[in-house]
């Protein structure tokens, strides 16, 4: 595996690492896509480590992904689900984390509603600590495999036109996605409306377009978010299906564009609202490529955070 070493203990967001880090991430992934798709899939490559899932708020995916990967490298691990814990009776995050850090856990998984919740605990724990997502704020993780699935399909992530679109003013995967692709040298345009741009959002680097049909003839990726309507209070727009007619990705909007695009969605999908079956099942879409090269990529950042113990 790659000799060097990640510049940081933590990966609690994109914007705290470097594009060196990134590539190295990436090569890791490399070498872990050749072990998962061997008959025999295990490495001992974390058999002395301890690894706590804690996960603050519901994930199905993410959760697997994460579980898969730490079983792939032979590490121990500890579940925690906050709806069945003294969360629920008013314990605080930090007496949560040092109990279950008294159990002598090497690495937590943490996603928690709180944005900045993995930085607070950064500054309290010794562990490493990996951030499955924070509120609206960030989701490294998915934000990583979705530029290395970019990479894979397109050979390089450097100077192609990606659109994000969707529901960008609640997706903590939006800014990630933000982040690591500017990093990595990629044009960025989100799409959606003008009520789930968050305000000032080109002051990341990115430019916005609310039409979809201009948007997509630009790209050469479009990354189709889910419209999250848990993290909604209020309503943004009159009717899901007056949004699927502006911004839903349908076979007839893909075949009135002059050159084909990749598609892309971090999941779940809600068929029929922001992406059609057809689509999302179609040639175009790397989906499937997504939710196997999560496992490798959080194979690889378990793997090089782990070399960054105390």
């Amino acid at each position: 595996m790659a000799n060097q070493q990640l510049s940081t203990r933590h990966l609690l967001g994109i914007k705290y690492i470097t594009p060196d880090d990134i590539d190295l991430i990436f090569e890791t992934t490399d070498q872990f896509k050749e072990v998962i798709n061997r008959p025999i899939k295990k490495v001992p490559s974390l058999r002395d480590v301890t690894i706590a899932n804690l996960f603050f708020e519901n994930s199905t995916r993410t959760r697997i992904s994460f579980e898969l990967a730490e079983r792939r490298l032979s590490a121990d691990t500890i579940n925690f689900s906050a709806s069945s814990s003294s969360v629920s009776k008013g314990e605080t995050l930090l007496d949560t984390v040092n109990n279950i850090l008294s159990m002598k856990v090497d690495m937590v998984v943490m996603r928690h509603p709180a944005p900045g919740a993995h930085m607070y605990l950064s500054k309290h724990i010794t562990a490493n600590i990996i951030n499955a997502g924070d509120g609206t704020h960030e989701h490294p993780t998915q934000a990583l495999l979705d530029a290395y699935s970019i990479k894979e399909r397109l050979g390089s992530v450097r100077g192609k036109k990606v659109v994000i679109i969707g529901d960008i003013k609640h997706s903590r995967v939006a800014l990630s996605n933000i982040y690591c692709l500017n990093k990595l040298g990629a044009e960025v345009k989100l799409c959606g409306p003008p009520t789930l741009m968050p305000k000032h959002i080109e002051s990341l680097g990115v430019k916005v377009e609310h039409n979809l049909k201009k948007a997509l003839e630009w790209c050469d990726v479009a990354n189709v978010l889910r419209i999250q309507l848990e993290r909604q209070q209020t309503k943004y727009f009159p009717s899901l299906r007056e949004y699927s007619m502006y911004y839903g990705l349908t076979r007839e909007v893909l075949n009135s564009l002059s050159k084909p695009i990749v598609i892309m969605h971090p999941g779940p999908i809600n068929r029929g609202v922001e992406i059609s079956s057809d689509i999302a099942d179609s040639e175009h879409s790397i989906i499937l490529q997504q939710v196997e090269n999560g496992v490798a990529v959080r194979m690889a950042v378990l793997y090089l955070l782990a070399d960054k113990r105390d």
